[in-house]
């Protein structure tokens, strides 16, 4: 048995339309899918390395902070400097206030308040 080659004008479907225009019509979808934000493309690796840098010098940038009687940029349950023994501070990440407290081996730390 012998099989036809593909001849050089595009072939009729049973529907009447040709390979051609279903392959323009595919490609028109493909195109509006993306368009309308359907579908994203993948993001390169470079957006995710600044995003994670962007991260890492934002929290680098935040270090505990005198405002008048309280402090800012607080990490709860690390150790707090000599000035803020007593006093208030605020979180870093999610605004909470903690207080400067003396735990029982004697060290100081921001503890919820």
């Amino acid at each position: 048995m012998r099989i036809p080659a593909a001849s050089a004008s595009p072939t009729r479907l049973a529907s009447g339309a040709s390979r051609g225009s279903l392959l323009s019509r595919a490609s028109l979808a493909a195109v509006a899918v993306f368009g309308l934000g359907l579908l994203a493309p993948p993001a390169p690796a470079s957006a995710s390395v600044s995003a994670s840098a962007s991260v890492s010098a934002l929290s680098a940038a935040c270090s505990v902070q005198r405002v008048g009687d309280s402090w800012n940029c607080v990490t709860p349950g690390a150790f707090c400097p000599a000035a803020a023994r007593g006093k208030y501070g605020y979180d870093k990440y999610s605004g909470r206030k903690y207080k400067c407290v003396q735990y029982s081996n004697g060290r100081w730390r921001w503890k919820r308040a």
